[in-house]
């Protein structure tokens, strides 16, 4: 982005997968970066948490002229805590990061809609559900391995599909614009029939996403930013693009903002 490190006014980590249970990871990349005095936070919507912290950054530069360049982070270590004797978890997850620089300038706005949304039903569906307050790690808790990633229960298979094409188009219509106007459409690498499906209910093809899932492995809140530095590397997005971000992890957590690129 041509800054500094000492050009940031705010860090945003979004993560499910923290340094340490305290202090922030955003606390420990300001260091690493040399960002003195750069404002830190970590925030945690687990899989949705790069496209909420997208729209946080945003709103920061939107509401305070003190804000006017944002590093947003999507990143993901959940291979530390995957039992590797479960085989329906060992094989989907792996690791990654990814981030983008959000910055006040004069002329048409980036930032269009976001909407937020939470079904919390399903929190204790799928986890960590060791290691905080409510079960502290002891010997017991480790010999058990319960401080690991747990699937509890089976989320419904049309839950994404759904709540994606809901959220999408109600989003998209907050923007002032149609479905059909989505240049490029990023979505939490999670199951690729889930992204066919809701491109089919969009009535959108396949062209106007883009995909890492097949080489990457699902990275969590770092599979949407992937996508982006991904697709843009290769060229396929353009200044004006109408561009949708819609994410969703555990919690259940969702989140959707859309950009003009």
């Amino acid at each position: 982005a041509g800054l500094a490190a000492s050009d940031l006014d705010l860090l945003i980590v979004a993560t499910d997968t923290p340094e340490y249970v305290s202090p922030s990871t955003a606390s420990v990349v300001q260091e690493r970066l040399g960002a003195v005095g750069t404002g830190t936070f970590d925030l945690n919507t687990a899989c949705a948490g790069f496209v909420t912290a997208l729209d946080t950054g945003a709103k920061y530069i939107r509401a305070d002229g003190r804000y006017r360049n944002v590093l947003v982070i999507g990143a993901y270590a959940m291979s530390r805590h995957l039992d590797l004797d479960d085989k329906k978890t060992v094989t989907l997850f792996a690791d990654g990061a990814a981030g983008v620089v959000l910055q006040a300038h004069e002329g048409p706005e980036g930032w269009q809609a976001a909407r937020l949304h939470t079904e919390g039903q399903y929190a204790d569906w799928m986890g960590i559900y060791a290691g905080g307050a409510r079960t502290p790690t002891t010997p017991e808790v480790l010999a058990a391995g319960d401080h690991k990633l747990r699937f509890v229960k089976k989320f419904p298979k049309e839950i994404n599909p759904t709540t994606w094409t809901r959220m999408v188009s109600e989003t998209v219509a907050d923007a002032g614009r149609a479905v059909a106007d989505v240049d490029r459409i990023f979505f939490t690498q999670i199951n690729i029939n889930s992204i066919r499906e809701t491109m089919d209910n969009l009535g959108l093809p396949m062209e106007r996403t883009h995909c890492v899932m097949d080489r990457y492995g699902y990275t969590g809140s770092a599979c949407i930013p992937m996508c982006l530095a991904e697709a843009d590397a290769a060229g396929e997005l353009a200044p004006g693009d109408f561009v949708v971000f819609m994410g969703s992890g555990g919690g259940l957590a969702f989140a959707c903002a859309a950009f003009t690129w």
